[in-house]
């Protein structure tokens, strides 16, 4: 009996190891064709950023664009929070101090956006939820360059910034790759 359970263990661990990867391979597969497709999406970061939510491993193409939405709401959502946090601790020079509140409406309206944006595709209207997500993606831009208009000005946003970005570019891509395998 001794043998056959040797070697019916390991065949189980090589199944258990195979199914786990299965989800990984298709989040990557989806993150290497969006990376492909579109050069704001880095494959490193849409498949980490993919992997890293809880229903990712069963999600299906159109699962992970509702993670995507999810993502970007949450993403924009504590980047208001964390520039009003910064606003609220710090001294700031007057230029930085109204870059900062110029990113806090962005981000407020692109809370809104992604919102919108996920009402609309839900609604079967994806060029509603295209122009919101967009209007998502505007937003850590226009943030973005408030202080690069000022020679010497430091955003102390541009990782939140460039995350907030790609996750929007992710979450288009998703659509646009949603919308070609349906027709």
């Amino acid at each position: 009996m001794r043998p056959f359970s040797s070697f019916i263990l390991p065949i189980l661990m090589i199944m258990v190891t195979i199914q786990s990867t299965q989800p990984h391979n298709f989040i990557n597969s989806t993150c290497r064709k969006l990376a492909q497709d579109d050069p704001n999406i880095n494959f490193d970061f849409c498949a980490t950023s993919l992997q890293a939510a809880p229903a990712s491993r069963c999600a299906t193409l159109r699962g992970l664009r509702r993670i995507s939405f999810h993502l970007v709401r949450d993403n924009v959502t504590d980047t208001r929070c964390y520039i009003r946090h910064l606003l609220a601790k710090g001294k700031w020079d007057p230029y930085v101090k109204q870059c900062l509140r110029d990113c806090v409406e962005l981000f407020s309206d692109a809370i809104s956006d992604v919102k919108e944006a996920t009402k609309s595709y839900n609604g079967n209207r994806s060029d509603d939820a295209n122009v919101r997500i967009s209007a998502v993606m505007d937003a850590p831009t226009t943030c973005e360059d408030g202080f690069m208009d000022r020679q010497g000005a430091v955003s102390p946003l541009t990782k939140r910034n460039n995350d907030a970005f790609q996750l929007s570019a992710i979450a288009l891509s998703l659509m646009s790759l949603i919308e070609m395998e349906s027709k």
